[in-house]
């Protein structure tokens, strides 16, 4: 292939490769995909933020490694390839996480280990990865996980905020006299529904500011 005919690293295709799961093709918001996830794990912002981080490098190396392998992977094992390669990458990374943010991995305790059933990467590599070179499926893949992880720390930020008056454990809300007004933390918002009820404003929010996504369904 001739220098004229290739295409740029960060060419306007490869860059709303990255940008647009950030919003028009939220894989949560659009996709609904990985539902569970916002509900477990957003409790806490920094619990939240380092999910959101191993997501986005398990589903960008996952992207990666197989479409380096796509041409060499036999069909009728595909499923079980790609399984094998989630299940390393996410080893990985719960061994770093174990290594070097201990606390937060005992918060995250089994869900880490979950990420390997996330339908978001397996999706990926189904739809993206598996029928394209291996640097748009790491960006897609980063992209991804990026658009996965924004979800979660909108969630994280206002259960947090309203149900225990901190952010990233620091008394926000005591700091700005807030309960000096009379206010008491909301225990609703650090149930299980209430991360769904959030999801669902996020998508009523999105959705009534274009309204082309909704024609689209």
């Amino acid at each position: 292939m001739s220098n004229q005919e290739k295409e740029p690293m960060f060419s306007a295709k490869n860059f709303k490769l990255l940008t647009e799961p950030l919003g028009k093709n939220n894989p949560i918001t659009m996709q609904v995909l990985g539902i569970c996830s916002a509900l477990a794990v957003t409790v806490k912002l920094k619990p939240a933020i380092v999910m959101a981080l191993s997501v986005m490098i398990v589903t960008g190396f996952s992207n990666l490694v197989i479409a380096s392998m796509r041409k060499f992977i036999p069909d009728r094992i595909r499923i079980i390839v790609q399984l094998v390669v989630i299940a390393t990458m996410v080893i990985l990374v719960d061994q770093f996480l174990k290594a070097y943010v201990f606390d937060v991995s005992k918060q995250l305790s089994v869900f880490v280990g979950l990420i390997i059933t996330n339908c978001i990467i397996m999706g990926r590599l189904e739809a993206f990865a598996m029928a394209n070179k291996p640097w748009p499926s790491f960006l897609d893949g980063i992209g991804n996980g990026a658009g996965y992880g924004l979800i979660l720390v909108i969630v994280a930020f206002f259960r947090e905020l309203l149900g225990s008056g901190t952010l990233l454990g620091y008394p926000v809300l005591e700091k700005i006299g807030v309960y000096n007004t009379g206010y008491e933390n909301n225990g609703m918002t650090i149930l299980p529904p209430m991360a769904l009820i959030i999801v669902g404003l996020i998508i009523w929010v999105q959705r009534s500011r274009d309204k082309s996504l909704v024609e689209k369904q």
